[in-house]
């Protein structure tokens, strides 16, 4: 119904002093820490069971479907209930579900794809307290309308549906109280309990992840550099035939209003024709790379969520909480590296990376060489199809033990960590849409140093 309709906000009036936590986010850490440690609980738990009932003659695969159907149904409400960097790192594990056999993969995709724009929602009466207190005591009188129901929830704050006072159709998002907290307390607790939730997820890095993401807690929860951000980007990209970013109208510490974007999300690309499918993935990733060499920033969440395919064909973009500062864009020396790799130039590759700081200790430059070449093995020809198959080679090869000593010596320095999050969850995601790019055209186009061969 229409905020004008609800009973609730008619006359303003205090809520109870715990209102907030009840309905917010739960701020507890010692209760979202039992909650997440009830996923590997919840795994033991039902493998005892489970032989127990193979011992009584169910067989080995109708348990082991039945297992991981009941653990992706777990990991998603837990993650999905508790929001927050619980939820923040379910959405950054959708995105690799690729590198999964695809047995094991099937019940994770519908679960986890889920938390890439949907949790439970924040009641309306905690929704209207927070634009109360954001946009004052007549907020109302700024929309012309008010979806109560919200058209996406997502990790820390959740988004409606409204009409601005210029009737214009709008985005309202509305952050969760108490968000700030419990995304700190969730990664925290995240990397306590890494070990125990991994072998859920075989071949990712889950400790990793959320070190990284506990970094950004702070650009996450700030919707004011949000707000400064995309309206760089929407100004940059403004009457752009390929991509649209929406302008922002109003924004506060924890509320921003920006024009609506409409469309299917870029996961539902999988299911499209092959060549619609292979024009909306281009679109995805011209937009990675053209946002640090034509705005000076790179969008640093590139889960399908944030991108949706518009009626025209163009892509529009939302969800600039998280982005790299590259008023230079991308560094001339990634793109003169990848090509000398591209190029098959161990010695060269070797001498660059140590001399970057990407190289600790020694390294023979055959086994360095083998072991980043298929990193940009979807340049090194004129059109490369990404696939799961191919997906789940890499993450494979680079975590058996052969290459692990050429691991170990290697160095992610902090201003590549967001570039190469992006690289890597660009091409998982190209890899679930089964795409067909000419990924050495994009380089060609937008990667300063790819293009120079002296």
């Amino acid at each position: 119904m229409s905020d004008a309709d609800s009973p609730d906000d008619r006359r303003p009036r205090p809520s109870p002093p715990d209102r907030s936590r009840r309905d917010g986010l739960a701020r507890s850490a010692l209760g979202r820490g039992a909650r997440l440690m009830s996923i590997p609980l919840g795994v033991a738990g039902r493998t005892t069971a489970g032989l127990g009932r193979r011992l009584g003659g169910t067989s080995r695969r109708e348990l082991d479907e039945e297992m991981r159907r009941r653990t992706a149904q777990q990991l998603f409400t837990v993650l999905g209930e508790l929001k927050g960097g619980a939820m923040k790192l379910g959405q950054a594990l959708s995105m690799f579900e690729a590198v999964l056999p695809e047995d094991v993969a099937e019940p994770y995709r519908i679960h986890l794809r889920r938390l890439q724009d949907s949790a439970p929602p924040m009641p309306a009466s905690r929704v209207h307290a927070v634009l109360r207190r954001e946009l004052g005591p007549q907020w109302r009188a700024r929309f012309r309308s008010f979806d109560n129901r919200p058209a996406a929830s997502a990790s820390i704050g959740q988004v409606h549906r409204a009409v601005w006072e210029d009737g214009r159709e709008v985005a309202v998002k509305v952050q969760y109280p108490g968000a700030d907290e419990a995304l700190r307390s969730d990664l925290r607790q995240l990397g306590r309990v890494a070990s125990l939730v991994a072998p859920l997820l075989p071949a990712m890095d889950v400790r990793a992840l959320a070190a990284e993401l506990e970094a950004r807690v702070s650009e996450e929860v700030d919707y004011e550099l949000e707000a400064e951000h995309q309206q760089q980007a929407a100004e940059g990209f403004a009457g752009d035939p390929e991509f649209l970013v929406p302008a922002v109208l109003a924004h506060t510490a924890t509320v921003m209003v920006s024009e609506w974007v409409d469309g299917p999300p870029l996961s539902a690309v999988a299911d499209w024709p092959e060549a619609e499918r292979n024009e909306a993935a281009l679109r995805y990733v011209r937009f990675l790379f053209a946002g640090p060499s034509r705005v000076g920033l790179l969008h640093a969440d590139p889960h399908p969520g944030n991108f949706k395919v518009l009626e025209d064909g163009r892509l529009g973009v939302i969800d600039f909480g998280l982005v790299a500062r590259l008023p230079h864009g991308l560094p001339s020396d990634m793109g003169r590296l990848l090509r000398l790799c591209a190029d098959s130039d161990a010695d060269a590759v070797a001498a660059g990376l140590r001399e970057l700081g990407f190289v600790r200790g020694e390294v023979e430059p055959g086994e360095l060489y083998d072991y980043l070449a298929p990193f940009v093995e979807p340049a090194r020809v004129e059109e490369f199809h990404f696939t799961r198959d191919w997906m789940r080679a890499q993450f494979a090869r680079v975590s058996s033990a052969q290459t692990s000593e050429v691991a170990r010596r290697l160095n992610l320095p902090a201003s590549y960590l967001l570039i190469h999050r992006v690289w890597m969850g660009g091409i998982a995601v190209l890899s679930q849409l089964d795409a067909s790019e000419r990924f050495g055209d994009v380089l060609e186009e937008f990667l300063p140093g790819w293009s120079d061969r002296g």
